[in-house]
């Protein structure tokens, strides 16, 4: 193989994994742009899916991996509404600091649950289109890939549609700008925070479903996946969901790139340097805009 189709190949294998966290980024940033607030626990929502649509199809022997695969976003769902308003709806008043802790409490909680449900055993889902790979330009990605392209863009086009082009959107927005105003108006500020909340939980079983026939599912996988998608969302833009989408996909290719031309272990080394540079040089994100809170 050439280098120049090594280096496609890289980075085919970036924009595949840079979906996954992608859509992890896309939760952590519908949650921030409605409440404020930055949950690390949206990693684990992934898991969660994963290992219920893996655990419900077995191998073949019990669930078909489309009703398997609803299930697990079900159960995200329904996680994710659980805890908001056992965890965070009890705590609205209080402290940026104090919040980070809960949901850094629930991301261990929620991990420590799928440790006693699952075990240690990894959960292999089927993929959802069976095949050779998928060949573009000389290089190749999994069939899988395809579906998780496919709910990349669904899920950012329905999400900005939403913000961006109706009126409901338009209050949520107006509401996180100024909330003080908003509650004047009447603008159910908490009903919006706990739909938020449970919408980031679907996108985030979404991208655990996807996922799941492309790598086994694991009690611990959230732990990775939370980590690059906060990174991703930061990089894009907390912000901005077609940010946090292009931040995904960036930090994707990036971490390909640099494991197969470095070292594997700088995968997850470059990720924090990015973060660290974005930081200090566009704090808003690379592909947002300045916004001010009230």
């Amino acid at each position: 193989m050439s280098i120049g189709a090594e280096l496609w190949q890289f980075v085919l294998s970036g924009l595949v994994v840079g979906g996954i966290f992608a859509l992890i980024a896309v939760g952590f940033a519908l949650t921030y742009q409605v409440s404020g607030l930055i949950n690390f626990a949206q990693g684990e929502f992934a898991m969660i899916g994963a290992l219920t649509a893996s655990s419900l199809y077995a191998g073949g022997s019990g669930w078909p991996v489309p009703a398997a695969a609803v299930a697990g976003v079900v159960a995200a769902a329904l996680v994710g509404a659980v805890a908001y308003l056992l965890a965070f709806r009890p705590s609205r008043g209080y402290n940026i600091v104090t919040l980070i802790f809960i949901s850094l409490g629930l991301d261990i909680a929620l991990r420590g649950a799928a440790l006693y449900i699952w075990g240690t055993n990894p959960y292999q889902l089927a993929p959802f289109l069976n095949g050779n790979a998928v060949m573009i330009a000389g290089g190749s990605i999994p069939p899988q890939a395809v579906w998780v392209f496919a709910s990349d863009i669904v899920l950012v086009a329905v999400l900005y549609t939403f913000f961006a082009r109706t009126y409901l959107g338009s209050a949520v927005r107006a509401a996180t700008i100024n909330p003080s105003i908003a509650s004047t108006f009447g603008i159910p500020l908490k009903a919006f925070a706990f739909w938020s909340f449970v919408a980031a939980a679907v996108v985030g079983g979404i991208g655990g479903v996807m996922i799941a026939p492309i790598s086994t599912a694991t009690y611990d996988m959230g732990l990775s996946l939370g980590l690059n998608g906060f990174v991703a969302a930061v990089v894009g833009g907390l912000d901005s969901l077609p940010g946090a989408f292009c931040g995904g996909l960036l930090l994707g290719v990036a971490e390909k790139l640099c494991g197969g031309l470095l070292s594997t272990g700088w995968e997850q080394g470059i990720a924090f340097v990015l973060l660290i540079f974005v930081l200090v040089v566009r704090p808003q994100g690379l592909f947002a805009r300045r916004v001010r809170r009230a």
